[in-house]
């Protein structure tokens, strides 16, 4: 990363203050890390998915040069918002799909090792994401740690940072959430019938 630890603060502030200049200075010394975690997130996805991990960037960057927000204390808030606004960017992208097929062609995420592991099934996203809001709704800082963790491939370290609590209450938060996701997803029948 090119900037110095503090200039990422005061972009955050700026931004969030309305300066659109900010942003773009942010997004770009960013750019990189935004594209590993638009990566991340679509490797989770369908073979063959239209969408590509520029135009998710890109789609996230329109999404967030939109609004300004909170004053954010560094690198790993701004990075637990862009997971929430990428999972929010696939959700959408998958409804409108399954509405353009007349509820076909489900988008399927496979949960597994760093994300909730289920032996393997994969499930539908819009399935997780009906979950994931169940389960925010319960444990709103549960909901985040999933957000994170699974849409963001932050670090337990990284996720402490972003919410104000410590690693170990992140560790403890994602096993509980794991177990709750599990628990719901895996009483739905199988996407493929099974």
């Amino acid at each position: 990363m090119g900037a110095d630890a503090d200039e990422l603060p005061r972009l955050v502030q700026r931004w969030s203050g309305g300066d659109t200049t900010a942003f773009d200075r942010l997004v770009s010394l960013l750019y990189d890390d935004l594209r590993q975690i638009a990566h991340s997130h679509l490797q989770r996805e369908r073979p063959g998915h239209t969408l590509s991990t520029t135009a998710l960037v890109h789609d996230v960057y329109v999404q967030l040069a939109e609004r300004t927000g909170p004053v954010w204390q560094g690198r790993a808030q701004f990075f637990a918002l862009v997971s929430r606004v990428m999972r929010n960017v696939l959700v959408d992208y998958a409804r409108r799909r399954n509405a353009g097929k007349r509820g076909g062609g489900d988008v399927h995420v496979e949960l597994r090792e760093g994300a909730a592991t289920t032996e393997g099934r994969s499930f539908d996203l819009l399935a997780l994401d009906q979950a994931l809001d169940h389960l925010t709704a319960r444990d709103e800082r549960l909901g985040h740690v999933v957000e994170c963790r699974f849409f963001g491939g932050m670090a337990e370290a990284e996720i402490a940072e972003a919410l104000g609590v410590s690693a170990r209450t992140v560790e403890r938060d994602w096993k509980r959430a794991r177990a709750y996701l599990h628990s719901m997803l895996t009483a739905l029948p199988s996407p493929d019938g099974a």
